[in-house]
């Protein structure tokens, strides 16, 4: 029956008005996806420092014309980079989840989401799983995406176990370099075979 009617409408397109064709490209993508609009990919992201994540963040942005969110935490993160990382792995250790701020955007709208994250003594940030721990990720799928100086620790896994009803899909893992620097060490090349597997999603 569904079959049938999709047949259909390629013909009726030709004998019709380009503003008619315009309403039958729009009921073919519905039978297609069961009677229900397709939605757009949401990017989030946390990102500090050199700004490595949202670097990657904003690749995948560019090449899949989603909407992307950064997260921020409410208190900010002060001091030397070696403060900032005294404070991190006491965060860490301790399963702290700062305060993040509001999020201009209703989760629920997406079906697909990918949230990146830089590694913070091997597992994500802890701002990064404030967030996911907020979410009913029941039905949707996450892309879970991580930055990392040579230390990938078990951020992917840890990300998974956090996402609860999430179908994660592609998930994907990106060096720069050891020193903290923002020299990216893994290839552009299968950067864009990442980013080229989050687009055949949809």
């Amino acid at each position: 029956m569904w079959s049938s009617t999709v047949c259909v409408i390629p013909a009726l397109m030709k004998k019709k008005s380009k503003a008619l064709d315009l309403e039958l490209t729009s009921s073919s993508m519905l039978i297609e996806t069961g009677g229900k609009k397709m939605k757009k990919l949401l990017i989030i992201y946390y990102s500090w420092s050199n700004g490595n994540t949202e670097r990657i963040a904003k690749m995948l942005q560019s090449e899949t014309d989603s909407d992307i969110l950064k997260i921020d935490t409410v208190v900010p993160y002060s001091g030397s980079y070696d403060d900032v990382v005294n404070q991190g792995q006491n965060e860490v250790q301790r399963g702290y989840e700062p305060e993040i701020k509001p999020l201009d955007i209703n989760i629920a709208d997406y079906d697909v989401i990918a949230v990146g994250t830089p590694t913070w003594w091997y597992t994500m940030a802890p701002a990064v799983k404030t967030f996911l721990h907020q979410q009913d990720f029941t039905g949707k799928t996450v892309v879970p995406f991580m930055t990392n100086g040579g230390w990938p620790g078990h951020v992917i896994k840890d990300m998974k176990a956090a996402c609860k009803g999430a179908n994660v899909v592609c998930d994907m893992q990106i060096q720069f370099d050891s020193t903290g620097g923002s020299n990216l060490e893994t290839p552009q090349e299968q950067i864009n075979e990442w980013i080229q597997s989050v687009k055949n999603l949809f």
